[in-house]
């Protein structure tokens, strides 16, 4: 078995997804990629949690919108 059917065979495990409604989490470090189709591939991209750069990714979206209100508040006279 090669990586990439590795991958779709990782992704298609119901067992490496979890999380209620739209926030639905990838959890897979047999799969080799950071980003990963949702588990409804129309709905977008999600990161792959089973890699380290995916965690990293995860913490950058969550505070990159943080970070833009801290300076619209701060340049507010």
């Amino acid at each position: 078995m090669n990586q990439r059917e590795i991958d779709e065979a990782e992704w298609k495990n119901p067992a490496n997804w979890s999380g209620p409604g739209l926030f639905i989490f990838y959890f897979s470090k047999r799969d080799s990629r950071t980003w990963v189709p949702k588990s409804i591939p129309w709905m977008g991209w999600t990161v792959n949690l089973g890699k380290p750069a995916g965690a990293k990714w995860l913490i950058a979206l969550f505070a990159l919108p943080v970070l833009v209100l801290v300076i619209v508040l701060a340049a507010s006279p």
